[in-house]
């Protein structure tokens, strides 16, 4: 396979355009505040929501139901995956992701007051969607580009992400804070036709990466067919893996790292809203603020990168990610609210952009089981973020404040901080 050709590195970073749209309408900006309001018991419209016969606040179940999505992702993924490279199927596992994720979107349109049933479960499996996707997304990273283009393609991905979902948004946001600019529609209804609009998106634009990205090299053809060998598959990956000092460890660092960064994503709208009593719009603006910020981000620590190497680079985000986590326990104001999310949102571009293409430079070079490789990045992505996410949900739970959880968060921040200052930068070069 070619690397390096322009027509097919823009194809792939438009799936980021493509699929992104549903990391900031769904999981970051206008679900997490419709959730609550229409995840309730009726007809006293009381929060508290028997949930397969449990008794649970309706934000906890929110939180619950992103830590179960992850975990299923967690536990399918290595082997879709392992058997897409035993196939050479990795185009088609990427679709088929793709298609449960935006029709899953889609199927919120009817999450309507009182349906928190169809409406937690719609939400999950578009979690399973989005996250298989880009298992098989960032797979194809080491294929199709030579290893020093690693960080600035990434960089520009999650950027064309950030800007596409942006654009997005803001025309979503016209239905809910303009309702009567549509014929006067209820803002519940704009809400809803916002997560039918996300489903369409992704799966339109998804079909320019579909229509570019090459097909895999399939092995030959081994007996017992594609669940055998792709068990047999993941077990020579994983063996593989134990060999490699450096990959290990970083994986590691990633799992505590991320556990911190991705409840804070998922989970920030909440904290601003439960914690602040901050106003819809105001969260939203939040949200946007991020976005934009996240693009230099992305791009500066991509720079900063080859200056100091990806390790060190990541060990300093981190810190940053501390310092924010201790300032968020005693911001109070929106103002101070806005100030944050400025800083979160610069890390957040540099943390998921240098990690991706970190651990791009720590796969072997020209193996052709690249999906494998990636579904282990990925279950550590997918688990620490049901950790982190279960946690800050537990610990709301039992003390009955989120700043106590965001604590918790930092000392998660520090650990990571200590594992990924074990990995001497410049050895992945």
């Amino acid at each position: 396979m070619q690397k390096n050709n322009p027509k097919v590195l823009n194809a792939w970073a438009m799936y980021d355009w493509a699929n992104s749209v549903h990391s900031l309408t769904i999981t970051s900006a206008i679900f997490p505040i419709y959730f609550p309001a229409a995840a309730v018991m009726m007809p006293s419209k009381s929060t508290k929501l028997d949930f397969l016969g449990l008794q649970l606040e309706n934000t906890v179940v929110y939180s619950y139901a992103v830590s179960i999505g992850f975990l299923l992702l967690a536990f399918s993924v290595p082997f879709t995956s392992a058997i897409s490279d035993f196939t050479g199927k990795k185009k088609a596992f990427l679709k088929l992701y793709c298609y449960l994720g935006s029709l899953s979107c889609m199927l919120l349109y009817f999450f309507e007051e009182g349906r928190y049933y169809l409406g937690t479960f719609a939400f999950l499996f578009s979690i399973v969607g989005w996250g298989g996707s880009i298992v098989f997304y960032n797979s194809y990273l080491p294929e199709i580009a030579t290893e020093d283009r690693f960080d600035n393609l990434s960089a520009k991905g999650f950027s064309l992400g950030y800007i596409g979902s942006v654009i997005l948004l803001l025309q979503n946001l016209t239905m809910v804070l303009k309702p009567e600019w549509y014929g006067g529609i209820t803002s519940g209804q704009a809400s809803r036709i916002s997560f039918l609009s996300v489903g369409i998106w992704w799966i339109v634009f998804a079909q320019i990466p579909f229509s570019i990205l090459p097909e895999t090299k399939k092995e030959k053809k081994k007996e017992g067919g594609w669940i055998f060998n792709g068990f047999r598959e993941l077990k020579k990956v994983f063996h593989e893996l134990q060999g490699l000092e450096f990959t290990k460890k970083f994986l590691l660092a990633f799992f505590f790292y991320n556990m911190a960064a991705q409840t804070v994503m998922y989970l920030g709208a909440l904290f601003g809203s439960e914690e602040l009593h901050l106003p819809d719009d105001a969260l939203i603006i939040t949200i946007l603020l991020i976005q934009l910020v996240a693009i230099p981000g992305a791009y500066l620590f991509a720079k900063i990168s080859k200056k100091i190497g990806n390790t060190a680079s990541i060990s300093w985000i981190v810190v940053i990610w501390i310092v924010i986590c201790i300032a968020a326990y005693f911001v109070y104001t929106k103002n101070q609210f806005f100030l944050l999310a400025t800083g979160i949102g610069f890390v957040m571009g540099g943390i998921q952009s240098l990690s991706r293409s970190t651990y791009a430079k720590l796969i072997p070079e020209n193996t052709h089981d690249t999906a494998s490789y990636f579904s282990f990045y990925d279950v550590c992505d997918r688990l620490s973020t049901v950790i982190g996410t279960f946690m800050f949900g537990l610990v709301n739970q039992l003390t009955g404040s989120m700043r106590i959880s965001v604590l918790v968060l930092s000392a998660i921040f520090l650990v990571g901080y200590f594992l990924i200052k074990r990995i001497p930068s410049k050895q992945i070069y």
